[in-house]
C-alpha cells in the first residue's frame, strides 16, 4: 500500500486569521486549535471512521496552519488550486476577493485560463475553470 496525502502545512504569523479565510473559502471547519496551531479541514466523522477511510483509499487532506516568526519572501514553490462548484471561476474570484485574497502576479501571460490569488498572507493559489453545472460538462 502507498502513502497517503492526509495534511498539508502551511506556515504563516496568524493562524487564526488564515483558518477564518480557508474555512470560508473552502466551506471547512476548524477541526482542533491550540496556541500557535490550527487544523482546518472538511467536517469528518470519529477518528476510528477517518483512520478506516485513509486505510482503504485517499481522503480529503486537512491544512494545518502554524505560526513561525519569519515571513514569506519568495513566490511559493508549491501551491493549491481550487476549483468552484457552484458558480463561475470569475463569481469565485470576487467571493474570494471579498474574504481577503488579493490578486497575484507570478509571472502569468494574461492568457491563462486561471486566475492566480493570494491568500490574506500573501501565500499563492489558484482559482481553475469552474466545475459547477452549465459551466463544466463531460
Amino acid at each position: 500500500m502507498a502513502s497517503r496525502l492526509t495534511e498539508i502545512s502551511l506556515d504563516c504569523h496568524d493562524p487564526d486569521r488564515l483558518a477564518d479565510f480557508w474555512t470560508a473559502a473552502l466551506d471547512w471547519v476548524v477541526l482542533e486549535r491550540e496556541p500557535g496551531l490550527v487544523e482546518v479541514g472538511p467536517a469528518r466523522a470519529t477518528d476510528q471512521a477517518l483512520l478506516d477511510a485513509v486505510r482503504s483509499g485517499p481522503v480529503p487532506p486537512t491544512m494545518f496552519l502554524a505560526a513561525v516568526e519569519e515571513g514569506k519572501v519568495v513566490k511559493n514553490r508549491m501551491h493549491l488550486d481550487l476549483s468552484p462548484v457552484d458558480r463561475s471561476r470569475d463569481e469565485e474570484v470576487e467571493r474570494l476577493l471579498a474574504l481577503g485574497a488579493t490578486r497575484a502576479d507570478v509571472g502569468q501571460t494574461g492568457e491563462e485560463s486561471w486566475v492566480v490569488m493570494a491568500d490574506p498572507e500573501g501565500n499563492e493559489f489558484c482559482v481553475l475553470r469552474s466545475l459547477a453545472p452549465g459551466h463544466f460538462s463531460l
